[in-house]
């Protein structure tokens, strides 16, 4: 198996995307993590879901978690306004590093390698011919499993 045939459709976002609407976008499909792209539809970075939730929550929650016991639920339901305002730009963080990218021709596992070492959830394919990058697709870490169990 070769990433280009691994590879399928998969939700992108920009930089400039309202984060609501990423949040969104990944709650309806139920994506691990978001593909963002540049202007040029390139790959750019990958926000995890966890990277949105985590934006949710007030930071004095983060630092103590035994204070989320004490808001109430009214404050709890209303804790997607947090991401009102922002870009996917400001969700992502500085220490990010950049989104596993494979060539077409990579094989099964060498994509594996790619999201192990990189801890993704996903790994961009991106044919570098021609005039630009062109991103072919994605491949999930589920996706992956997926292919390989179905061979043993």
């Amino acid at each position: 198996m070769r990433a280009r045939d691994l590879a399928v459709v998969y939700e992108t976002v920009g930089l400039d995307s309202a984060a609501l609407d990423a949040a969104r976008l990944m709650a309806a499909h139920r994506l691990p993590a978001l593909l963002v792209v540049d202007e040029r539809g390139a790959p750019e970075a990958i926000l995890p879901a966890s990277q949105m939730v985590k934006l949710l929550v007030p930071g004095y929650v983060v630092e103590d978690p035994t204070l989320a016991a004490v808001v109430d639920e009214d404050h709890a339901d209303r804790l997607c306004e947090a991401l009102a305002g922002l870009r996917v730009r400001d969700c992502l963080t500085a220490t990010a590093p950049p989104p596993a990218i494979a060539a077409p021709d990579d094989t099964a596992l060498e994509v594996a390698a790619q999201m192990a070492q990189a801890r993704s959830p996903l790994v961009a394919v991106v044919d570098r011919d021609g005039a630009g990058p062109r991103l072919l697709g994605v491949i999930t870490a589920s996706h992956l499993l997926e292919r390989l169990l179905a061979v043993t």
